[in-house]
Parts: structure tokens; C-alpha cells; sequence
């Protein structure tokens, strides 16, 4: 049986995480008094006890957690962005090329992909390594999330029905100082030479995320149709378990009046990439749970990597 440390359980993901372990029998859950939480000392005694640990923390707080580790057992499962552009961690995107499992399963440190950067870059990567998007394409994406990605204090803005904002109830916009946490690690991961202009959209309902990239055929490396792309996408994860990439003969079905649901992969942890368009315009969109392989479905996952396990165990 192996041991598990979550290292920040009260936040949205350390919770996620642990409800997903509960339900295994492989895993024996070690846990921390509530009080002691913050205590380095006590902290350092379960993570070096630990076989997998999973840091749900602010930045400096899993940089601090990572100092901890006293042995060369112990492998680090990192949540926040402290680590995703480190070249010294790997980054925890199984799906993204052949060798990318390997390089999890063999690491003693692996960062968890931002819920955004994980949309973006599973329907972008594909394209660079093809040839089909040149690494100085001018790249545009807007995301729609739940506002649970916001963690506890975004959740409180929307659930405290005594002080309900009408202003809620619609969409807004934000990071519109186009500098959002997550576009270091789109540019980084994909090879882009310029970060992309990344502008995110918070709604109205807990969870679920929709990742959209526009693209212009005629500012394409090569000329190819939203078929083309949908194509390419459907042959580079065939066969990938949590990675659907939907034909495009069947969008309409899976629409809702023409209008796309952007909780449709909620508490799971597919991700579903659709391809809209014709031979001038196109629009990719990943749809999946910001909760699932956004954040806790994706540590999950790479634990079931990192330990020789059946990637998919407490995941489907």
C-alpha cells in the first residue's frame, strides 16, 4: 500500500485529491492535525514518510514544502505554478508526446499543468509539432471556467446569497493586464517564441471550462481546412484513454441548439477537443472539468504514472 501526503488538503484541489484517494484500497491517506498544518517540522515528518506527496499550495509555500525532503524516496507532485516552467521538473501532460510517460514514471518531481494551459496546449501542440503552426504564430485564446478555479475566495464572492451581486449572473472578463499565471507555461511547453495573448472568462456555475483557439487559415504554415486539423488532432491521440477529440460530423449532435455545454465533462476527467470551421476560419475548443483534468484528475493521474500503476485507477 502506498503512502500519500496532501500538503495544502483544505484548498479546492487538495480536496478534490483527497476525495478521488479515499475511495482506494492501494492508498493509505496520511494525515495531518489540523493545528500542526503549518508546522514545518511536522510537515517534513510526513513528507519524507511519505511515497507520494501532493503540494496544493501557494508558490512559496510548495517551494518551502520541496526543501523539505530529506530522502530520495519521496516524489513530489506539485499543484501550483512554482515548477511548471522548471526544466528540472517534468511537466505532468502525459498525452502531449510519446516519451512524455516515461519521462513522469522516472521523476522524483512533476508539476501539475494549469487548468488553461492544459486546454490550450493539448489543441496547440499538435500543430507546431506537425508544421502546421510556425513557433512565432501570433496565437490568441479566451477561457471560459467555473469560478471554483478561483479558489475559496472567488467561491465565497458566489455563493454568499445574503450579499448576491447582481453583476454575477453574467460572464466577466479578467487578468486584463494580459498577464495571467498560466501563459508562462503555454509558451513554455509548446515552444511558442512569443507568449500568446490569453484572455480568461470567469461564469456563473462552479466548475467546467471551454479553451478556445481561433485560428486564420491563410496566416497557416500550410493550407489545410478545419477537417485538416480536426484530422491531425483525431490521429495524434488515437488511442489516448482521457483525450476525445470529437469528429467533426458529429458536433452538431453533441450540440445543445448550437450552443456547446461547457459542463458536459464535469466529474471526470476527459477532456474533449472539438474543431469548428471551414476552409478560411477555424476555432478549436477544449472542453473538460477545471476540477478534474484541470487540476486533481491530472495529479491523480500522474501518481497512477509515477507508481507503475493502471494510469486510469479511481479516474474512470
Amino acid at each position: 500500500m502506498y503512502k500519500v501526503f496532501v500538503d495544502g488538503h483544505e484548498g479546492t484541489t487538495g480536496l478534490k485529491i483527497n476525495e478521488r484517494l479515499l475511495r482506494r484500497k492501494d492508498i493509505k491517506l496520511l494525515k495531518i492535525e489540523h493545528k500542526k498544518r503549518k508546522d514545518p517540522d511536522e510537515r517534513a515528518k510526513f513528507i519524507n514518510e511519505a511515497d507520494i506527496v501532493f503540494l496544493c499550495l501557494p508558490d512559496d509555500a510548495a517551494k518551502e514544502s520541496v526543501s523539505l525532503v530529506k530522502n530520495n524516496k519521496t516524489k513530489i507532485i506539485d499543484a501550483s505554478t512554482a515548477h511548471r516552467t522548471n526544466p528540472d521538473w517534468v511537466y505532468g501532460l502525459p498525452e502531449i508526446n510519446k516519451i512524455q510517460r516515461k519521462k513522469i514514471r522516472d521523476s522524483n518531481r512533476v508539476s501539475v499543468p494549469g487548468c488553461h494551459a492544459t486546454g490550450f496546449i493539448l489543441a496547440v501542440y499538435p500543430l507546431i509539432k506537425k508544421g502546421i503552426l510556425q513557433n512565432d504564430h501570433p496565437l490568441v485564446s479566451y477561457s471560459l471556467t467555473g469560478y471554483s478555479g478561483g479558489g475559496k475566495k472567488m467561491i465565497n464572492i458566489y455563493e454568499d446569497i445574503d450579499h448576491h451581486k447582481e453583476e454575477l449572473i453574467a460572464p466577466r472578463h479578467y487578468a486584463l493586464t494580459l498577464s495571467h499565471k498560466h501563459i508562462p507555461e503555454m509558451q513554455f511547453v509548446t515552444g511558442l517564441k512569443y507568449p500568446p495573448l490569453f484572455l480568461p472568462i470567469v461564469g456563473n456555475f462552479y466548475n467546467g471550462m471551454a479553451v478556445s483557439i481561433p485560428l486564420l487559415t491563410r496566416s497557416l504554415n500550410k493550407m489545410v481546412s478545419a477537417q485538416d486539423i480536426n484530422d491531425i488532432l483525431s490521429e495524434y491521440y488515437d488511442g489516448e484513454v482521457f483525450i476525445n477529440v470529437i469528429h467533426m460530423d458529429a458536433n452538431e449532435i453533441l450540440l445543445d441548439n448550437g450552443f456547446l455545454n461547457p459542463v458536459a465533462c464535469n466529474n471526470t476527467n476527459m477532456l474533449d477537443i472539438f474543431t469548428f470551421g471551414n476552409n478560411e476560419q477555424i476555432v478549436l475548443i477544449s472542453r473538460f472539468d477545471n476540477l478534474g483534468k484541470g487540476a486533481s484528475g491530472a495529479a491523480v493521474q500522474n501518481m497512477n504514472i509515477m507508481l507503475g500503476i493502471d494510469e486510469t485507477s479511481g479516474l474512470k
